[in-house]
């Protein structure tokens, strides 16, 4: 009996594991198989990204670094899934590539006039509520409103308004001029206008017919002889909220640009038409359907000599378009266009030295302006020695609304007094 149990246990105990032996085997196999399958997939995805690494590099000049790439892991970038021999192959065969062209693009180099012709902010001491005082009204509903403090001109039923000059029917635009200004276009406006003539004082002397319309979006301008440009680094989507946008026109003798913030748009070199005042109509503002425009910092000014002529013949250079936030020495975006120009005049000419002299109108108190022209003189100072410019050309200094250049009662004035000096040393 004792034997029959003996067998019956031995018998069971063979059953089992010859089933377990037999179920190891078939994970075994399973598993096998799965990590060759695995290798070999890692294998054919492995030469597919290099192949495809090859073309990109071909046609973009790009070398990828496999051990960054966010389709390789930590392990497989480990010493034992890597020949170093053959990376160094690879990376030595990618270096033999066509490479990517370095192109040397200057988008933004808008320098604005010396000469102020006309300037609006508009004042502080406007009035809420009332008709911007430095304008003169062609049709549509304008007024003065507030938006965080700052005084803007607001459009809330259409509006067209000019430049409020004498002789505004006569031709007040030089051969060489600049106009600039900021405008809002709320979420789901349309665009603004902006002529080159003055459409209220100067219709019935040939400009009628021929008004010189740019129309302009954030992201798009159409220029008068059917030239239409948009901004390279913006799309339809960029318009999906309200946008402050800066705008510079610039005119040389029958060349015309306009740019965008910091890029120009628009680059006609033979503009056929003569360029004789300025109009700014906002068409499409309807502040019963929430969509009111603002527009702020005009300025109309005429050219000036070349910062070389000005630095060899005057000892200095006077520039106005370096701008700064309101009470602040936080560069605006439209500065680099001036900075820019210092920079090349300085690179290219490296026997001159600059000091840069911040000075201010006579708004505010004398010690903060003291203190403020000090910080913007230092930080036009820094930025261009973050630039390339080597410390030990450059100092900087400031003089506050202590040595006015202009008359301090009107706009203009004020706006001449605003400026940067660069000084030769």
């Amino acid at each position: 009996m004792k034997n029959l149990k003996f067998l019956t246990l031995v018998i069971v105990f063979f059953i089992v594991n010859t089933s377990i032996y037999a179920q190891i085997r078939v994970n075994l196999k399973n598993k096998v198989e799965n990590e060759a399958n695995r290798r070999v997939n890692k294998k054919v995805d492995d030469a597919v990204n290099n192949t495809l690494d090859d073309v990109e590099g071909a046609i973009f000049g790009k070398k990828k670094d496999k051990k960054n790439s966010s389709n390789t892991s930590e392990s497989e970038s480990s010493p034992e899934s890597v020949n170093n021999t053959e990376a160094d192959e690879k990376i030595e065969q990618e270096s033999q590539l066509p490479q990517k062209p370095v192109v040397i693009w200057s988008k933004f180099d808008f320098v604005p006039g010396d000469n102020i012709i006309f300037e609006d902010g508009p004042s502080a001491d406007e009035e809420n509520g009332e008709f911007p005082s430095r304008w003169d009204l062609e049709g549509g509903q304008v007024e003065i409103a507030s938006i965080n403090g700052e005084a803007v001109i607001m459009f809330l039923d259409g509006g067209e308004i000019v430049p409020y000059l004498k002789n505004s029917d006569k031709d007040y635009l030089p051969e060489v001029f600049t106009i600039e200004f900021d405008f809002y276009r709320p979420a789901g406006g349309n665009r603004i206008t902006a002529y080159l003539t003055d459409q209220k004082n100067q219709r019935g002397k040939g400009v009628y017919d021929n008004p010189q319309e740019i129309e302009i979006t954030p992201i798009r301008v159409d220029a008068p002889v059917d030239i239409v440009a948009e901004h390279s680094g913006r799309d339809h989507s960029y318009c999906e909220i309200g946008r402050w946008t800066h705008v510079s026109i610039a005119y040389t003798k029958g060349k015309l640009k306009i740019y965008l913030d910091d890029t120009r748009v628009i680059n006609i070199p033979h503009y056929e038409f003569n360029p004789t005042g300025f109009t700014f109509q906002c068409y499409w503002a309807d502040a019963g359907a929430n969509l009111p425009y603002y527009a702020k910092n005009f300025r109309i000014a005429e050219g000036g000599v070349k910062y070389y002529d000005r630095a060899m013949q005057d000892g200095k250079i006077i520039v106005n378009g370096i701008r700064f936030d309101v009470g602040k020495a936080t560069l605006k975006p439209e500065s680099m266009g001036p900075i820019n120009e210092i920079y090349d005049l300085m690179d290219k000419n490296p026997e001159i030295n600059f000091s840069v002299e911040g000075h201010t109108d006579s708004d505010g108190n004398d010690e903060t302006n003291q203190a403020l022209s000090e910080e913007r003189a230092k930080t036009v100072m820094n930025k261009l020695i973050d630039m390339g410019i080597d410390k030990s050309r450059l100092k900087s200094t400031g003089f506050g609304e202590s040595k006015p250049i202009a008359d301090n009662s009107s706009a203009e004035g004020k706006a001449q007094n605003r400026r940067v000096e660069f000084v030769k040393f």
